[in-house]
């Protein structure tokens, strides 16, 4: 029962803040973190453990299924080049400069650890870049990119880590091993993704007219299928988002209006309850690491956290403009067949390069660190990891997230 008040109190404040987030016109999961960061400074609050297993398996697959089955098919299959690039590349390019960064500048960190670090903060999260950049205004090829990269990066991030852990429990790294289990995991949630569209559109094509039945169905699916997926074990964030885009093509011919009105209205319902209590959850992560960690370490700490935002943030901008330069080559060659609405100008390439949030996918990842290793010792330097996660995934969605309303407007009256 204590749990329960709990949560409702959580859902209460979230509600509550939302309403209040239009009205002093911030963006709701700044709010949001503030709060859960007050609310978990509150000395009679029992500690709130985040469940990492709940995290991937109760929020990741409507959310990224919401986020698939609304996106432009033909506008992600245009960017699809910068989407991958973003999405893969700049994963695993983010993933080395944050170790190579945490292993010279934190004081014991090893080369295994550092790469631990920088596989959770390598990707940017989905829920943070749709939930901050909305009612910006942003154009529909910047939110389609956004949008798109965050739905494939989970699985280039997830499979960094993985490798990353092995490295520092002993395991021995084999650079072609891991690559083709690299590409057997995109590839085969890739497979499952398809086969279960096509099943859930067989289905449907035959209830459709059961308005309850075909919204139940669809509500169900992205568990199924992110569930199946981890049970072979293949990428069930890519299974999901295929199955998203399946199903979105799938509707357009088949859904009367009037069930895609109904049907987005309680995904909206759902993705407004997920995303608040994702933002509250974060925040009151903080207090819980904080007393983690020695009072001595807790600025340094801070410190370290600070130089990786930025260094993450420059990586990005340095490699979103380096697609920049390298879309107008090929397409001034005519050669990729790049077409002249994949290219990206200055403003976009800006947007697109501060809009790189981290969220609860990472924070989900470090909080599911191994507490120990094989031979029974203590995970190395694993409340450090938490700490900088957290402090990270704060600073870039309070940080970035107050200031790129203003960077679009900014932009936005340059432009007029």
């Amino acid at each position: 029962m204590e749990n329960y008040a709990i949560v409702i109190f959580i859902l209460a404040v979230m509600i509550g803040l939302s309403a209040i987030a239009d009205r002093i016109k911030i963006p709701y999961p700044i709010l949001l973190i503030i709060a859960g960061i007050a609310v978990g400074f509150i000395p009679s609050l029992p500690p709130i453990d985040i469940n990492p297993e709940i995290i991937f398996l109760i929020f990741l697959p409507p959310l990224l299924y919401d986020a698939a089955f609304n996106i432009s098919f033909k506008e992600f299959k245009t960017n699809i080049n910068t989407i991958l690039t973003l999405a893969i590349t700049l994963v695993f390019i983010t993933a080395i400069g944050i170790a190579v960064v945490a292993h010279y500048i934190i004081p014991g960190m090893s080369w295994p650890v550092s790469f631990v670090l920088g596989a959770i903060l390598s990707a940017t999260d989905a829920v943070a870049a749709m939930s901050i950049t909305k009612g910006l205004g942003l154009s529909h090829k910047t939110n389609t990119i956004l949008e798109g990269e965050s739905l494939v990066n989970d699985a280039s991030a997830l499979v960094a880590y993985r490798f990353a852990v092995a490295a520092v429990t002993g395991t021995a790294f084999v650079f072609w091993k891991a690559s083709l289990e690299f590409v057997l995991l995109m590839a085969g949630g890739f497979l499952t993704g398809m086969v279960m569209s096509k099943i859930l559109a067989f289905i449907i094509k035959r209830i459709h007219n059961n308005r309850l039945a075909t919204i139940s169905f669809i509500l169900l699916m992205p568990f199924v299928t992110y569930l199946i997926a981890e049970q072979v074990h293949v990428s069930g964030v890519i299974a999901v988002v295929i199955l998203g885009l399946g199903i979105s093509r799938f509707s357009n011919k088949v859904f009367p209006e009037q069930l895609k009105n109904q049907s987005k209205n309680i995904w909206d319902i759902i993705i407004f309850l997920l995303n608040g209590l994702i933002f509250i959850l974060i925040g009151l992560q903080f207090p819980y690491v904080y007393k983690n960690i020695s009072g001595t370490d807790i600025l340094p700490y801070i410190g370290y956290s600070l130089v990786i935002t930025i260094i993450a943030l420059l990586l990005r901008m340095a490699r979103v403009f380096l697609q920049k330069f390298n879309l107008q080559k090929a397409f001034q060659k005519g050669k990729h067949r790049i077409t002249e609405g994949a290219l990206l100008d200055f403003k976009n390439s800006l947007i697109i390069s501060w809009s790189g949030m981290r969220g609860i996918v990472s924070l989900a990842i470090a909080i599911g660190l191994p507490a120990t290793l094989s031979d029974g010792s203590a995970f190395p330097q694993r409340n450090a990891i938490i700490f900088i996660s957290v402090v990270v995934v704060l600073f870039t969605l309070i940080g970035q997230g107050l200031t790129l309303p203003w960077l679009v407007k900014k932009l936005a009256t340059e432009e007029d």
